[in-house]
């Protein structure tokens, strides 16, 4: 078949167009940032959980991707360094040009990016259970407000079926997360007739390793008549040592029992549960849960980490409250933007409201319409010795978020509209 000069002529111009360009961009994956911690204090936590994007990404990618688009994962390590989340976050935005961001742990770390991913209009999904206190355009908070997590804890711990304590230790790691946390619980407890004489208050740094004089002093702080509970805020490697001396120490769950909000299964893996059988932990999801979801995500999770040899997992494979969240999120922005017909964030942020998964938990989760919080159940459960968690008590379907807490005085004024964002001091 001959071209003519003419037929030549029109395909160059089409070309300087760019259109064949824009097929392409149209073709080219989606990129998608991990922002956790692979090394230093928090990897023991954080790692999993990119682990658990990649996972999900593939799941996305095997029934076709988004718009018709793979999903390409850049994975970056902020090493523990909280300024780094900052840096890293820049870098996935401005320079890898991704779509969004799924990342950090800590609230330091959440705090320290917040500034570029709203600067940039970046969006990022975070999956771990936080002090509130905090809105933001450019977030989603998968993980749980205090009403979904502490408050339902302690209230637990001075029922009947709890114990009926009446002091209580607030042990938690130096940063803003157990802080905040710990000053809603003291108003709370203040307002159930807890005196201040019958509330313990002490903070180890990030890394802390050396628990002997701690357990020692809440020993006897425990020593002195009323029935006391440990509520732990311990984050990151400070929860082995911290478990290993509750054991050495003989502490157990019948005498004083520590309900913590950091620990799960991963947190356990290196540590002798037998001497902690009975304490307990307050999480919106659990490995032991059945339920036909939960076990094909455990199934989907064990076979990933054996196909993927991921160190730990691939002989005793575990999944735990953050990997949920994590997971959930992914295929909620998955959903968005499918909806949206776009990756755009404005067009994403409103296509995310009122967007439903059925999570592994057991029940739907849904993302609110208003404070970019999902609602979920609460779960409390009790250490066994294989490193597991029994449920011996949950809400009876999701609960709503309060990020703005009653218990912090003026909260009553704030709004929770997306548009509207405070920060913890």
């Amino acid at each position: 078949m001959k071209i003519s000069r003419r037929s030549v002529t029109a395909l160059a111009a089409v070309t300087a167009l760019g259109l064949p360009a824009l097929a392409l961009a149209q073709q080219a994956p989606i990129k998608v940032g991990v922002l956790h911690s692979l090394s230093g204090t928090m990897a023991i936590s954080e790692t999993v959980l990119k682990d658990t994007v990649l996972m999900a990404i593939d799941e996305i990618n095997a029934k076709g991707g988004v718009l018709g688009r793979k999903l390409e994962a850049v994975v970056v390590d902020p090493a523990s360094n909280w300024p780094l989340f900052a840096e890293k976050a820049r870098q996935l935005l401005t320079q890898d040009k991704v779509a969004v961001v799924f990342g950090c742990w800590t609230s330091v770390s959440r705090k320290s990016v917040l500034p570029v991913f709203e600067e940039l209009n970046g969006l990022l999904f975070y999956p771990v259970q936080y002090e509130g206190e905090e809105i933001s355009r450019n977030v989603f908070y998968t993980g749980a407000a205090p009403n979904q997590q502490a408050i339902p804890a302690v209230e637990y711990l001075m029922s009947k079926d709890g114990g009926e304590a009446k002091r209580f230790v607030l042990l938690g790691t130096d940063y803003v997360y157990p802080r905040t946390t710990n000053k809603i619980l003291r108003a709370f407890l203040k307002s159930k007739g807890v005196a201040e004489a019958d509330i313990m208050e002490e903070y180890t740094p990030f890394g802390h390793s050396d628990y002997q004089s701690i357990i020692a002093k809440i020993k006897k702080f425990a020593s002195e008549g009323k029935k006391t509970a440990v509520v732990s805020t311990i984050n990151g490697d400070s929860n082995v040592p911290f478990y290993k001396e509750l054991g050495n120490q003989g502490l157990k769950a019948t005498d004083v029992p520590v309900v913590a909000f950091s620990v799960g299964e991963e947190e356990l893996r290196g540590v002798d549960t037998k001497p902690l059988v009975g304490h307990l932990a307050a999480w919106n999801y659990f490995m032991s849960l059945k339920n036909p979801t939960n076990d094909a995500f455990i199934k989907r999770w064990s076979d990933y980490a054996k196909a993927k040899n991921i160190p730990g997992h691939k002989d005793k494979p575990l999944t735990n409250d953050p990997m949920e969240a994590t997971y959930i999120g992914v295929h909620m922005w998955a959903q968005a933007v499918e909806k949206a017909k776009s990756t755009d964030v404005d067009k994403v942020r409103v296509a995310m409201a009122g967007q439903t998964f059925n999570a592994p938990s057991g029940f739907v989760a849904k993302m609110d319409e208003k404070n970019h919080h999902l609602h979920k159940p609460v779960f409390i459960g009790e250490v066994r010795a294989d490193g597991q968690f029994n449920v011996v008590w949950k809400t009876p379907g999701p609960v709503r978020a309060q990020p703005w807490s009653p218990f912090i005085p003026g909260n009553e004024k704030k709004k929770d509209e997306p548009a509207r964002m405070a920060q913890a001091k």
